[in-house]
């Protein structure tokens, strides 16, 4: 069975209305596994930009602009966030 990504919608609530300095990210460069809070940030302009304490590759981009919120995660495999119990 095939729906749109509206049946998306309640998961991805939880994953963005959580303290994401928690989650854990694989990096897609040397495999290094942590929480958001350790990666090595620079910024401000024109965003942040998080690194990999173990090898500098970029794990993620944070820009926002007056209208948007932008966030790129391409140089992580996995995030992982806790779910509350």
């Amino acid at each position: 069975m095939e729906i749109d990504g509206n049946a998306l919608a309640g998961d991805l609530s939880e994953v963005f209305a959580t303290d994401a300095t928690v989650a854990v990210f694989t990096c897609a460069g040397c495999g290094h596994a942590g929480a958001v809070a350790t990666l090595r940030v620079w910024g401000p302009a024109p965003g942040a930009v998080g690194r990999c304490p173990s090898c500098t590759d970029v794990i993620l981009r944070l820009v926002r602009t007056p209208s948007r919120l932008i966030l790129t995660l391409t140089g992580a495999t996995r995030l992982e966030l806790p779910l509350d119990a």
